[in-house]
């Protein structure tokens, strides 16, 4: 169904760049054989994958290796022909940089549906998505150039080596499916939601090609897209655990499920699944009928999918392993033993002896000389330590003597202690996101325990993958009172800002401008302290800048917020 172009073209090259081509080979020899379009002849073992519209199929451009567009673009290697257009690895020369190419006749009956559905995933600018870079329509051809990740390994050859570990399988979906929800805001959907569209970079972030492209080349569409990415997802989780398609179909090298069973639950398809991924995938996917004993209500958007993986508990990454260092072996050599004859096995060495003590006349008046000399230095020590001591009484008579013929300061008010205020409640803020960030886990900032914490989402970068400027939690005070600080403990150097909303006011304050910024600081316990007395009922701990996790994503952990006055 696909075939592959292999054939070296050499063709005139007016960049006078002799080995590009081998500087793209290079730069995609990782990911030539993992980033390929592959694609299956059998759309419906992906379920309610959508349908395809019949129509007029134009021919194949006439393209090979070495060909042009727009004078920047040289095609590589065709990954995909199939029904009148073909996809290509290709390098960009102006750039200098691997790049993805899709090409199609501007006469096909697609091409006006591919461009709309390219320029507007380019527009969505989400870093999870595989970017459109450009859409063109020129010289009778329409081509869209998109992201070539040589790093980047697919779903499907992650699955060849077997099933992915808890852990691994919950980013995947959480990052896939909160994504996804990003994507139908502003009313994209992809359709063709599958192993082969699902990437892993080198960093551990998951990654989506062919957001509502790959739909427009093929044509198809689905009066419920919502719905059917959804179950995609689940879908996607389901393989994630089983190493199984959830169809009765073998699909993307994978083994479908038993016929006439119907669909059944991860765990009862392999021992030692996680239950809590096991029942979000069939809630996922019972969608058309499916039906599992243990779910709760089905999730048929990825809004509602991204909440359910909210409500779970963490699933923590497995303790790295280390190898226990082998005992030491002791060296043949002996100190003593050098040029003699070895002793004969299974015979002891003789233990030298300690010798003697000094007992000779030089000893004996050497030990007399020191304890000399260690009683005249307690002598002169006893000396010192009671003169210093009859000095400072000295003083202290002198001193007591000037404050009470000054009249005495006995009466001078301390200035009072801090006192902690207790919090009220606590709520989590993300005004320029999704509008909320791990709700069920924010008591945990008051609970006085160390080990838990309220943490947000995962991010590509420290800046919240340049998707918003912040996030954070609501502390209500419970009326309006005087405050002096504001102590923040996190896991991993975090920044973060102190803002207060007025004090006058009377319910608490639902957009980011009522909160004016107070105090700033930076690492694993800050203390935020006004420069001005505050008095506020209701303040706002914001993070600006997130800490890198061992996984090189970015997420920060809040474990303990303390109020004083």
């Amino acid at each position: 169904m696909a075939e592959r172009s292999t054939a070296a073209v050499d063709v005139a090259d007016n960049s006078g760049d002799k080995s590009l081509t081998a500087e793209a080979d290079q730069s995609t020899a990782d990911g030539v054989a993992q980033n390929r379009e592959r694609d299956t002849d059998n759309d419906e073992a992906q379920g309610n994958a959508g349908s395809e519209r019949p129509g007029r199929k134009a021919s194949p451009p006439e393209l090979h290796s070495g060909h042009k567009l727009a004078r920047r673009y040289r095609l590589e290697e065709c990954v995909t022909r199939l029904d009148g257009f073909s996809s290509w690895r290709a390098v960009d020369e102006k750039l200098r940089r691997a790049v993805g190419v899709h090409v199609l006749p501007a006469d096909h009956s697609r091409a006006r549906a591919v461009l709309a559905a390219a320029r507007s995933s380019a527009l969505l600018g989400d870093p999870r998505f595989v970017q459109v870079l450009d859409a063109v329509e020129e010289n009778d051809l329409v081509y869209v150039v998109h992201e070539w990740l040589p790093d980047a390994v697919e779903l499907t050859t992650l699955l060849s080596a077997g099933p992915l570990e808890p852990h691994d399988a919950y980013q995947m979906v959480s990052q896939v499916a909160s994504a996804m929800a990003a994507a139908h805001r502003e009313g994209l959907a992809h359709l063709r939601l599958n192993p082969n569209a699902v990437l892993r970079a080198s960093t551990g972030q998951w990654r989506i090609r062919g957001l509502a492209v790959n739909a427009a080349l093929r044509g198809i569409s689905s009066d419920t897209p919502q719905r059917t990415d959804t179950e995609a997802i689940g879908a996607l989780l389901y393989a994630a655990l089983t190493q199984r398609w959830p169809y009765e179909n073998d699909a993307y090298g994978l083994t479908g499920l038993p016929k006439d069973i119907g669909l059944i639950a991860p765990d009862q398809v392999r021992a030692g699944i996680h239950r809590g991924l096991s029942e979000l995938s069939m809630r996922a996917l019972a969608n058309d009928g499916a039906t599992a004993s243990r779910h709760e209500s089905p999730c048929t958007t990825p809004e509602e999918l991204v909440k359910a993986i909210g409500e779970m508990p963490r699933i923590r990454p497995p303790e790295p392993s280390f190898t226990t260092p082998p005992e030491y072996q002791g060296t043949s050599y002996q100190q003593g033993t050098y040029g003699r004859p070895a002793p004969h096995p299974g015979v002891g060495q003789p233990v030298p002896a300690p010798p003697p003590a000094l007992q000779s006349r030089t000893g004996k008046a050497l030990k007399w000389a020191v304890s000399a000399l260690l009683i005249a230095a307690l002598g002169l020590g006893s000396w010192q330590l009671a003169d210093a001591l009859m000095d400072r009484g000295g003083k202290s008579t002198k001193d007591s003597q000037t404050q009470t013929q000054d009249g005495g300061n006995k009466n001078k008010q301390q200035p009072k202690p801090a006192q902690p205020i207790a919090i009220s409640s606590v709520r989590d803020f993300d005004p320029f996101g999704d509008g909320s960030e791990k709700s069920s886990d924010t008591g945990k900032v008051t609970d006085s325990d160390p080990s838990s914490y309220w943490q947000t989402d995962y991010y590509t970068s420290a800046d919240f993958g340049r998707l918003k400027s912040g996030l954070g939690v609501i502390l209500d005070l419970g009326k309006v009172q005087q405050v002096g600080k504001v102590t923040v403990s996190f896991v991993g150097s975090t920044s973060v800002e102190l803002r207060a909303a007025s004090g006058d006011s009377g319910a608490e304050p639902t957009t980011f401008g009522s909160y004016a910024k107070v105090a700033s600081g930076a690492g694993t316990s800050v203390t935020l302290k006004p420069a001005r007395p505050l008095t506020a009922r209701y303040l706002l701990v914001w993070l600006t800048k997130l800490p890198l996790q061992t996984d090189g994503t970015y997420r920060a952990r809040v474990a303990d917020i303390k109020v004083t006055s």
